[in-house]
């Protein structure tokens, strides 16, 4: 494990810390990268976020799915709680926490606009960071691959059509184009680009050209994913330092469906009787968010000083030290599977 993998709640909360220090001393500056945009597509943003998704992508090996029927319960099990109950769990505890329970406190274009976070969050499962908990939690890495593959051609085709009805539920409009053209500049077109390299590098089954390239690009992939987490906290460090409280009201049914997706993953593994190197990447893939893909659409359909951006933006926050709390449980209790 590699210094970032150890200390990665670490580098996480100073670049949330350099984020808001530096958003609230030069909020021009960030104004400015702000307004780099093209068709509501922020321009900086989609470059961090191609340079930590296209390294992962480039891993994914689709022959691996001839492997599918080798292990079928777990697969099953993360494919069910990924596309049959998480993104509506999502939308059913913002829809109860800001438009019942918290209502009172926050005002109803804000909640609309939390919840529409919240709803892009729960409808793209994890495809980047997955390889690092499974990693911490020595899954089995094939059944990994595995996993995050079925998972991404599943997203090309599912997550604008469960976005768009679980917005269009709770009364936000979609500006459909918009949707399309994020889902293929963050999830199509990565991992058409990753496929490629992928062929190109392989010629004649030789892994070591690709594995030296993939190590290359592995601390580019860090260096995307801190500048994103600076990038974005900054320019919602106005927001964060007026109003702290929205932060624990976002974070509250944003934990609630982690440890809650969490728990239930956990349990159905142990009953499916699992074995540990299975279990422990079923459970991660099924709780942890493609964040990265949820943060970039809700910039581009809202707008990146929006409620929805702030929403996505906390799920970064929640997600690193809630996942490895996760990774420390597993760990723990790796002699209760079978």
């Amino acid at each position: 494990m590699g210094i970032f993998e150890r200390y990665l709640s670490l580098w996480v909360a100073l670049g949330i810390a350099t984020g808001v220090v530096f958003g609230s001393l030069a909020p021009a500056s960030f104004a400015s990268l702000a307004a780099l945009e093209y068709a509501q597509v922020n321009l900086v943003v989609a470059l961090l976020i191609w340079l930590m998704i296209y390294p992962m992508m480039i891993q994914i090996d689709f022959r691996s799915l001839k492997e599918v029927g080798s292990k079928p319960k777990g697969l099953i099990l993360t494919l069910t709680v990924n596309w049959l109950i998480k993104p509506f769990s999502m939308a059913l505890l913002g829809w109860l926490f800001f438009h019942y329970l918290f209502a009172d406190w926050v005002d109803p274009q804000s909640a609309s606009e939390y919840i529409a976070g919240m709803i892009l969050l729960g409808a793209a499962p994890c495809t980047a960071m997955v390889f690092v908990w499974s990693q911490l939690t020595k899954g089995d890495p094939s059944y990994t691959l595995m996993q995050v593959s079925i998972n991404d051609i599943i997203m090309v085709f599912a997550f604008a059509p469960i976005t768009a009805f679980l917005l269009g539920v709770s009364d936000i409009q979609v500006p459909w184009e918009t949707l399309l053209l994020s889902v293929a500049m963050y999830v199509v077109l990565p991992l058409v680009a990753g496929m490629l390299t992928r062929k190109l590098l392989r010629a004649n089954d030789d892994h070591r050209r690709l594995d030296a390239f993939v190590s290359r690009l592995k601390p580019w992939s860090i260096v995307g994913l801190l500048a994103t987490v600076v990038l974005l906290f900054g320019f919602q460090a106005e927001t964060i330092l007026r109003q702290p409280t929205v932060i624990i009201l976002i974070a509250v049914p944003l934990l609630i469906q982690t440890y809650g997706i969490f728990a239930l993953t956990y349990v159905v593994a142990k009953r499916l009787r699992l074995a540990h190197s299975v279990a422990a990447p079923a459970c991660m893939i099924a709780t942890s968010n493609f964040f990265e893909l949820a943060v970039a659409v809700a910039i581009s359909l809202f707008g990146l000083h929006s409620g929805a951006a702030l929403a996505t933006v906390v799920g970064v926050l929640v997600e690193v030290p809630v996942m490895l709390s996760l990774v420390w449980l597993l760990n723990r209790n790796r002699g209760s599977f079978s």
